[in-house]
């Protein structure tokens, strides 16, 4: 059987800076009885997918996201992996079968246009999601303000539209979590006495243009990650622990301090990522990201 993996692309994806995440767990995750894991923010679900595989010891997993295709799409490969499979197989022959890059743009206008009508059976839409993450421009989820989808033609020759193995072997692992639809502070209930939460929120803009956080209708502004900074402190009070990427603005910039002061009472790491969403191949490449954890011992 496949390795368990992220089913869709995600911007800011955590699968390349999976091994420093672990790295910065806490010490003895591992021994810990009866433990809790929840990502209230679980986009593509590469830290979960690994979390799940190497710690056998998580007995509570809760994920989730306001992104309410993205976690129609959780609970369909969840609960109906074989009837997935059958409807992307089927969008994947007819985009195989078309014979140029014209047609193959015309068949993903009418895709996205399906989609954003919103009157389908969870088959269906987790079906035109994952088509549309596999064929668009870079991966990108992107909506306007009116909640519609409008990411292009991505030009793709032969994209894998259907990857059966990851969507059944994310399916087993997948009955072990629950699924939430809500805001990220409704996530505190499912807190143990053994209880990490991971946050990847959408990121801190590093620039008026680089934003890519737009995956909702609503955006997740400054407002919202002081919001977040003062959840993590009532997670903090509680006695349990949390581990929050974000981008890193004062490495962007050496004056913008934002994030670092809000997160001045945590301890703050620098990580390394490779980023691949610009448009202009110049102008990707290596950047730091923070963590902020509030434990001493790691791994």
């Amino acid at each position: 059987m496949s390795k368990a993996k992220p089913f869709i692309k995600w911007v800011g994806g955590k699968g390349q800076l999976i091994e420093q995440l672990d790295s910065y767990i806490p010490r003895n995750f591992d021994k810990w009885e009866d433990a809790t894991y929840i990502e209230p923010f679980v986009g593509g679900g590469a830290m979960l997918f690994h979390m799940l595989q190497h710690y056998p010891n998580i007995k509570h997993v809760y994920i989730n996201d306001i992104n309410t295709d993205l976690i129609t799409c959780y609970k369909t490969i969840k609960n109906e992996p074989e009837r997935l499979i059958l409807s992307l197989k089927s969008i994947e022959e007819k985009y195989y079968s078309l014979s140029n890059e014209k047609m193959q743009r015309d068949f993903f206008l009418e895709i996205r246009s399906k989609y954003n009508k919103k009157n389908h059976n969870e088959i269906e839409n987790t079906a035109y999601f994952i088509f549309l993450n596999r064929t668009c421009f870079n991966g990108l989820y992107r909506v306007n303000k009116s909640g519609e989808f409008n990411v292009p033609f991505g030009k793709y020759k032969h994209p894998k539209i259907c990857d059966a193995d990851i969507i059944r072997t994310d399916s087993e692992l997948l009955k072990r979590v629950n699924i939430l639809n809500e805001d990220f502070e409704s996530t505190f209930y499912a807190a143990t006495s053994n209880t990490l939460f991971y946050f990847d929120p959408p990121y801190r803009p590093l620039s008026k243009t680089s934003s890519f956080n737009s995956y909702t209708k609503e955006s997740f502004d400054d407002i919202a990650q002081i919001r977040l900074k003062e959840y993590c402190d009532k997670i903090d009070k509680a006695g349990f622990y949390f581990m929050l990427s974000n981008s890193d603005c004062k490495g962007k910039t050496g004056d913008d301090i934002f994030l670092d002061s809000l997160y001045k009472d945590y301890i703050i790491e620098r990580v390394w990522a490779s980023r691949n969403i610009n448009a202009n191949p110049n102008k990707r490449g290596k950047l730091t990201e923070i963590l902020v954890r509030n434990y001493l011992c790691v791994k």
